[in-house]
């Protein structure tokens, strides 16, 4: 990944990571105009695409989070600016104090069930909320639903990680954006995006919450994906 600069459009600068995945980084960064903290997601694209195939992503991947932008739910992270810049799509948040399910899960083990039920249903009002919109979510695991500091439960990265539903030239046969153990079989299959998808991915975000770690998680990509195909969860 490039030297990010430290003053984004002229407005935003960049302070701290926050962390990585999903195809990126994400920065904690300053709104000069509002003097404000937000939380800026750096989308890298995948290397080994062509010219083509990468500006299609990138106006895929800002198309999408325009259409993110427009819901508004309390579970749900806000976006408020999509940018270009740097030949990169780099997509403006709602800064959330927060650990994630991940964390919480490596700093505390497996929560309760009924702890566990609650996230859930926090989580699929947010669901329900963007799939009424017509938004998929593609990527809904342990590290994208965030524990705020005040209880507030919230789904993140939507529709910034994954990109392989619909017919798009940068779908390929074996090719998965997203984490593999939390990845619905079919998805894995046949590179097919559904509201049935995202709920199965919930599912196994929920086993992890109560169980430690998904149901399919292995060594490497690969031999998640091979338990995925041909293993039952225990």
């Amino acid at each position: 990944m490039t030297q990010s600069p430290a003053l984004l459009a002229g407005r935003y600068r960049l302070r701290d990571p926050l962390g990585t995945g999903g195809m990126g980084r994400v920065w904690l960064a300053r709104d000069e105009v509002l003097h404000r903290d937000v939380a800026i997601k750096e989308v890298d694209l995948p290397a080994g695409l062509s010219l083509a195939e990468r500006e299609e992503l990138r106006t895929r991947t800002l198309r999408e989070a325009r259409t993110t932008a427009r819901l508004s739910h309390p579970n749900v992270v806000q976006i408020y600016d999509v940018l270009g810049v740097e030949d990169r799509p780099w997509i403006v948040m709602e800064y959330v104090r927060s650990r994630s399910l991940q964390q919480l899960l490596l700093d505390e083990g497996a929560l309760a069930p009924v702890r566990a039920a609650e996230i859930g249903l926090a989580v699929l009002h947010a669901l329900n909320a963007a799939h009424a919109a017509g938004v998929l979510h593609r990527d809904i695991k342990p590290g994208n639903v965030l524990i705020a500091d005040d209880g507030r439960v919230v789904l993140t990265d939507f529709g910034l990680a994954t990109f392989d539903g619909g017919k798009s030239s940068v779908t390929r046969p074996g090719l998965v954006w997203g984490s593999p153990e939390y990845v619905a079989p079919e998805r894995a299959k046949h590179g097919v995006s559904s509201v049935e998808a995202d709920l199965w991915s919930l599912g196994a975000t929920l086993y992890a919450a109560v169980e430690g770690g998904s149901p399919y998680a292995r060594s490497t990509a690969m031999a998640s994906l091979t338990a995925l195909a041909t293993e039952r969860p225990p």
